[in-house]
């Protein structure tokens, strides 16, 4: 501090410091422009989080949609199976229903074979058939029961019954040729 004569004679007063002064002004300035310049960078980052935000929400918005369309799809798929699941037993259904029906046109075949030898007296071809009908365990594909049809014709006898009548007549005839000739020329 410098002291100041004065020149009335007066006392003497210390000289004001005014480079003081600006240095005060020049410090709150740049207080004031940091506080601008955080308070813009808080703005600045404010804004950013908050686009990113709506991104990242969108984005979870756009996958729990895709998730809803998967659990959608799995559904249709689950349902898609349980048909194909429903359809393959019905095609395993009627595949056994066919195979049967198959069996019993053979066992009819070999039934009708087996009368149409009976009749011409084949006994040998009638052995046959007997033989691979009770190989392939076709007899029991002979219905017990006469279908409409055959009662419509007047049939009495299911096709069990005929083949047990042609079995029995077969094996009948068959003993018959099997007994030694001398039995026949001693009756006579």
């Amino acid at each position: 501090m410098k002291l100041v004569k004065r020149s009335d004679g007066g006392p003497v007063e210390p000289e004001e410091n005014t480079g003081k002064k600006p240095v005060v002004l020049y410090i709150m300035i740049l207080f004031i422009v940091a506080f601008l310049l955080m308070a813009w960078s808080f703005a600045s980052h404010q804004r950013s989080n908050t686009e990113a935000l709506g991104k990242l929400q969108s984005s979870v918005t756009a996958m729990q949609g895709v998730q809803d369309r998967m659990l959608n799809l799995q559904d249709e798929l689950e349902a898609a199976q349980a048909r194909i699941d429903e359809l393959e037993r019905q095609a395993e259904l009627r595949d056994s229903e066919m195979e049967a029906y198959q069996r019993q046109y053979q066992a009819l075949a070999s039934l009708n074979s087996l009368e149409r030898l009976y009749r011409q007296e084949n006994l040998e071809g009638c052995r046959k058939i007997i033989d691979s009908m009770e190989a392939e365990d076709l007899a029991v594909c002979l219905s017990d029961n006469l279908p409409l049809s055959e009662q419509e014709l007047g049939l009495t006898v299911s096709a069990w019954e005929r083949y047990h009548q042609l079995k029995e007549a077969v094996e009948a005839r068959e003993a018959e040729a099997a007994e030694p000739p001398e039995a026949d020329s001693a009756a006579s």
